[in-house]
C-alpha cells in the first residue's frame, strides 16, 4: 500500500457517528425518564395510598371518597408505573397516567383550592413526551390484542 493512499471517508460516515451518538443519548435519557416516572408512581404516589398513610387517608376523607377510592387510585398508579416498564404497554401507560393526572388536577382545584395543582400538570409533560416517543408500541399492542381475539 502506498504512503499516499488514505482511507476513504464519505460524508455519510462522517455525519452518522454524531447522529448515532445523539440517538443513543436520547434513548438513554428516555429510559432514565421512564424509570424515574415508574419509581415515582410506584413508590412516592401509589405506596402511601396502598399502605393507608395518614396523609393519604386525610386527603381522601377531605374529598369524601373514602378508603376504597384511595386503594383503587393507588392500584391504578402502581399498575401504570409498572406498565411504563413493559415494552408493549409503554405507549399506552403514559396516556393512562396522563388521564389520571388530569383527574388529580381537577380534584386539586375543586377540593384543595389548587394547593398542589401544579404537580399533576408538571407530570403530564414528561408523560406526553413518553407517549409521543413510544406511540409505535400502541400499534404493537393493537396487533397483539387482535391476534388474541
Amino acid at each position: 500500500m502506498s504512503e499516499t493512499t488514505a482511507p476513504v471517508t464519505t460524508a455519510a460516515s462522517v455525519t452518522s457517528a454524531p447522529v448515532a451518538g445523539r440517538a443513543r443519548a436520547a434513548r438513554i435519557a428516555l429510559r432514565t425518564l421512564t424509570v424515574l416516572l415508574a419509581l415515582f408512581y410506584g413508590v412516592a404516589s401509589a405506596l402511601p395510598k396502598l399502605i393507608a398513610h395518614p396523609s393519604a387517608v386525610e386527603s381522601f376523607d377531605t374529598i369524601g371518597w373514602g378508603s376504597a377510592a384511595m386503594y383503587v387510585i393507588g392500584v391504578l398508579e402502581l399498575a401504570g408505573g409498572i406498565a411504563l416498564l413493559v415494552p408493549v404497554l409503554s405507549g399506552v401507560a403514559p396516556i393512562a397516567l396522563s388521564a389520571l393526572m388530569a383527574g388529580a388536577f381537577v380534584v386539586q382545584m375543586s377540593y384543595f383550592d389548587g394547593e398542589n395543582a401544579a404537580t399533576p400538570l408538571v407530570l403530564i409533560v414528561p408523560l406526553a413526551l413518553l407517549a409521543w416517543t413510544r406511540r409505535r408500541s400502541n400499534a404493537d399492542l393493537v396487533r397483539l390484542v387482535k391476534r388474541r381475539v
